[in-house]
């Protein structure tokens, strides 16, 4: 019995797929959030509250939010990866378009449905994007870096960037609620799913179970591991990781 190898370009075509389609898919997840109405994920409701202030699009807010991150890498030398540049203008176009094409939602039923498939796309589009290796969101470049530079845990540093996130968010007029627990408590087992099933190359994701904790802050691991993405020692393409439980990210 054969085993024929996959062509190396093969596997860059997919997984040059894979990242666009998920940052697609994550950001239609955050648009169905917001039709739900029951509450979004900690930078939903920053980027929401911003949008109720400033009268611009939620889309174009997380744009010019996820830009504005990014120059924070600068001092705290954290280098972006393909995945991260596209991220900050496609999951933010794909949020607006899904916004332009879902109409308003009514009536409790509906909405916990609509939150429900929120949630599921959005543990779908994680998985997509971060086992496609092109490199973090730069909002968890952010954490990442401030991690390194600071010497603290990357759950500390997590926790203090989305409670200060979700704060603000709220206070701009921001929804917080029922959905942002639910998102909270179901986006790290979905993840952990998904990168497996997602995997490049029949390479599962190291660690074997290894979730991603992609949830808010305080919320547990879904695996005894997580896995975080990390710039590759040659500076190319950035790979998955497995660490310690705590230290995995988001795709934003």
């Amino acid at each position: 019995m054969s085993i024929t190898a996959v062509p190396r370009g093969a596997h860059l075509t997919r997984r040059l797929v894979q990242l666009y389609v998920g940052l697609a898919l994550y950001g239609a997840s955050s648009a169905l959030l917001v039709r739900a109405g029951l509450g979004l994920e900690p930078w939903g409701v920053l980027h929401q509250g911003l949008a109720e202030r400033t009268g611009l699009s939620i889309g174009v807010v997380s744009i010019v939010v996820g830009a504005a991150v990014l120059l924070l890498w600068i001092p705290i030398r954290q280098r972006p990866g393909l995945g991260t540049v596209s991220n900050v203008f496609a999951v933010g176009i794909a949020m607006d378009g899904t916004l332009a094409l879902v109409p308003d939602v009514h009536g409790l039923a509906a909405r916990i449905a609509v939150l429900t498939a929120g949630v599921v796309v959005n543990g779908v589009a994680t998985g997509l994007y971060i086992a496609a290796r092109f490199g973090p969101g730069p909002r968890d470049g952010l954490m990442t870096g401030l991690h390194l530079r600071t010497g603290r845990s990357i759950r500390l540093v997590r926790t203090l960037i989305e409670v200060a996130v979700v704060a603000t968010g709220f206070l701009l007029g921001g929804t917080l609620g029922a959905g942002t627990v639910v998102y909270a408590l179901a986006i790290g087992p979905l993840a952990q799913f998904f990168l497996r099933f997602f995997a490049v190359g029949g390479n599962p994701v190291p660690g074997g179970g290894a979730a991603a904790e992609v949830t808010g802050a305080g919320a547990a691991d879904a695996a005894g591991e997580s896995a975080v993405v990390a710039p590759a020692p040659d500076g190319g393409d950035t790979t998955v990781t497995a660490r310690t439980p705590g230290q995995a990210i988001l795709p934003q």
